[in-house]
């Protein structure tokens, strides 16, 4: 078989690219690994509002689960920082069905998808690309005149053509737990040497459920259940009911994008390109951006017959154009935050709860865009009530 365009992954990333291919016209196969899409789960499906619609999926879709309006921001000793965003702010979502939903949308343009089938090897042969694919245990080959990778933190596609890796992964960990939420429509967000290098978060689902997870920087998994334990114990103690596990999710958050996404043939895009906000670990915004922008190069590419690197650079030019700096300025931030002690973050909260500063961040917080709010911090209004630490960092930054 012979195919336009292949794209290896079928999560959100993959499955936008797929379809905005298929839009242009190509034709197009979408590979899977396992078995069904969405499993299994590796996201705390906390999707802004641009989020969903970047991915062109309803408010109310099926797949959505809870509203978020605002976050409880908790200090290391305790003080909390409640942030109304006034208004829906983002979704909590099922991620199963989240991602099933955008894999049929791509099928309903066309798309060939192609379950159990997993991308072992990739050769070139006269100009285009060969996919050798395990497709139920049993060996297949595939031709291509563009591969995109969209196949996670693992990044699989760009080690097979010798594409670098994003700068490092954080090890994340999530239980879904009985818990005892202060507000339905906020989520809680904890800071400090509970969660070194990030942060901790509880997401509420319905009916006392809820998502209680975190992610650490250059930590291995067994050291982040370790962490999210002890928080969990320390929750206990005060009161709020965490008890059982209705589900385990464990996986890698890449941070900093990789040194290149392109080569002959081949784009990379999603987490397996590093194209993840640092400030908060999400990436299906920034994926799903440019996921449209590989599909659509890479299907022109192949219409005409150029698809070396000097013509699929267009692609990483673009997502540039568009993240590159939001990306860039996000990774200062979250090592900014992940270098300041406890105590310099219970400073730095002290801070922010000013009537005028907490305004400002309820009125310009962006989950997408947190440069717009850091920006708005550097007016010297606002700026003179922060701690000269932070204030300084900002100028450095921006």
């Amino acid at each position: 078989m012979s195919y336009d365009v292949a794209v290896v992954g079928a999560g959100p990333v993959g499955s936008v690219a797929a379809r905005y291919a298929a839009l242009q016209g190509a034709k197009v196969a979408l590979f899977e690994e396992h078995a069904t899409v969405g499993s299994p789960v590796q996201c705390a499906g906390l999707l802004s509002v641009r989020a969903m619609d970047e991915c062109g999926i309803s408010p109310n879709d099926s797949s959505v689960i809870n509203s978020v309006r605002g976050a409880f921001v908790h200090s290391p000793e305790g003080t909390c920082l409640p942030v109304n965003g006034g208004q829906t702010r983002a979704f909590v979502v099922s991620r199963k069905i989240f991602d099933r939903k955008l894999a049929s949308l791509a099928t309903s343009e066309g798309v060939d998808i192609f379950l159990n089938s997993k991308v072992v090897a990739i050769d070139n042969n006269s100009g285009f690309k060969r996919l050798h694919i395990q497709r139920a245990g049993k060996p297949e080959v595939i031709e291509a005149s563009v591969v995109i990778g969209a196949d996670g933190v693992r990044h699989g596609v760009a080690s097979m053509v010798g594409l670098p890796a994003p700068s490092r992964i954080m090890s994340g960990i999530q239980f879904e737990v009985q818990m005892q939420t202060i507000r339905q429509d906020f989520v809680e967000l904890f800071l400090g040497t509970c969660a070194p290098g990030f942060f901790a978060w509880e997401i509420p689902l319905s009916d006392g459920i809820a998502r209680f997870g975190l992610a650490t920087d250059n930590l291995a998994s067994q050291d982040s259940l370790s962490y999210l334990c002890e928080l969990r114990d320390k929750l206990s103690k005060k009161g709020r009911v965490v008890d059982g596990m209705l589900d385990f999710v464990v996986g890698g958050i890449p941070i900093g994008v990789a040194a290149r996404t392109f080569s002959d043939g081949v784009l990379i895009c999603g987490d397996a390109a590093g194209q993840v906000k640092p400030t908060s670990g999400g990436g299906v915004y920034t994926g799903a951006v440019c996921a449209k922008i590989a599909g659509e190069v890479a299907a022109k590419a192949a219409f005409e017959n150029d698809t070396s690197q000097s013509r699929l650079e267009e692609y990483e030019i673009r997502w540039k154009q568009s993240l590159g700096k939001e990306l860039n300025m996000g990774l200062k931030a979250h090592d900014f935050v992940g270098s300041l002690s406890d105590e310099q973050l219970n400073e730095l909260f002290s801070s922010l709860a000013e009537p005028n500063v907490l305004s400002l961040i309820e009125k310009y917080g962006d989950m997408d865009h947190p440069s717009i709010l850091l920006r708005k911090f550097l007016n010297p209004l606002n700026s003179r009530h922060l701690k000269g630490f932070f204030v300084a960092f900002l100028k450095t930054l921006l």
